[in-house]
């Protein structure tokens, strides 16, 4: 480790950490790269970078309009996942607690389930699905918070919310007409595409206005796996420190899951992958949000070419990676 110094504060820096992101970052640039580069019709690296710079090429339309927006909400999309999991989990203690695991993700669904079938303009279907990922937090941690918002009640709390929620989402789906069902269904699964620079703003916005929160969280989680008589011992206040990450968390995606739908399992992989890369205890947050980052780009970029010219939402690519992940960890768990 390194203490790194600024003013009268001091900050503890592992290399290892440090080095990883490092490399999640040169990988994510590599990705995206390779995101405005492949498709129909494909442009060369070079002419990529010619045309980002303003210098001009036949392919402007190409990357500026079409591949760039996507792939730059991609790695919004992904680097708010990661961080929200890596929050979630170390709150929970649970490698197995994720948005889409304790309900957020389902309340945001339902709402905008309810937005789509009911009629409602396309404006106001991200505020609906914000407010229903927000108010399925509420009632999980109001549930969890007993006894000191406990890991297991916490983690139980949100499965048992989760599978209320969708249940009701899919009566909402077989009672609404065919059409709206569909449009339902395929915000559901998550998907990228015919989204760009406004969702990417509003998510850009709200890691903005959360640093000073994310800079106090990454802090706040080195006490936070201790048990609650030693951090007291510590001076701090062990059950309100959790809730505010634990709401942080659930703020980050709910947000993102209003934007561009249910990309499922994102916020459950990336934080772990980062912590077994780092080699910690507990995800490291910006390994974490690099980390999904580019599972995100690359799920996006496996969906547009997989089977062109039909595209697969980037939340089915990532379920089917998530999904044999899930298992690995309740195996392993077992074990």
């Amino acid at each position: 480790m390194t203490v790194v110094r600024a003013g009268n504060a001091s900050f503890l820096v592992k290399r290892r950490a440090v080095a990883v992101s490092l490399v999640l970052l040169a990988l994510l640039v590599v990705a995206l790269l390779l995101a405005v580069s492949l498709g129909r019709p494909y442009v060369a690296p070079g002419d990529v970078l010619r045309s980002l710079s303003g210098a001009g090429t036949p392919y402007d339309v190409v990357v500026q309009r079409l591949r760039l927006p996507r792939a730059v909400l991609a790695v919004a999309v992904g680097v708010l996942f990661g961080v929200a999991g890596a929050l979630i989990q170390s709150v929970a203690r649970n490698s197995l607690a994720s948005p889409d695991i304790i309900g957020i993700t389902q309340g945001a669904g339902l709402a905008a389930t309810i937005a789509l079938t009911s009629g409602a303009a396309a404006a106001v279907i991200a505020p609906s699905a914000l407010a229903g990922g927000l108010l399925a937090a509420a009632a999980v941690l109001a549930l969890g918070a007993r006894h000191g918002l406990a890991a297991k009640r916490f983690v139980l709390a949100g499965v048992a919310v989760a599978i209320a929620l969708r249940a009701l989402t899919e009566i909402v789906m077989l009672t609404a007409e065919p059409i709206d069902g569909q449009r339902a269904h395929i915000w559901l699964v998550g998907t990228l595409a015919g989204r760009g620079w406004t969702e990417t703003a509003w998510l850009t916005g709200t890691l903005v206005v959360l640093l000073p929160v994310l800079f106090w969280a990454g802090w706040a989680l080195r006490t936070s796996s201790f048990d609650d008589d030693t951090a007291r011992g510590l001076g701090t206040r062990p059950v309100a420190r959790r809730v505010g990450l634990a709401a942080a968390g659930v703020l980050l995606a709910a947000m993102v899951t209003a934007q561009v739908g249910a990309v499922d399992f994102v916020a459950l992989v990336a934080p772990q992958v980062a912590r077994r890369l780092v080699r910690a205890e507990r995800p490291p947050l910006v390994a974490a949000g690099l980390t999904g980052a580019l599972l995100v780009v690359l799920a996006d970029l496996v969906g547009r070419l997989l089977f062109a010219p039909t595209q697969l939402p980037a939340g089915v690519v990532t379920a089917a990676i998530g999904g044999p992940y899930l298992l690995f960890l309740l195996v392993r768990r077992k074990s």
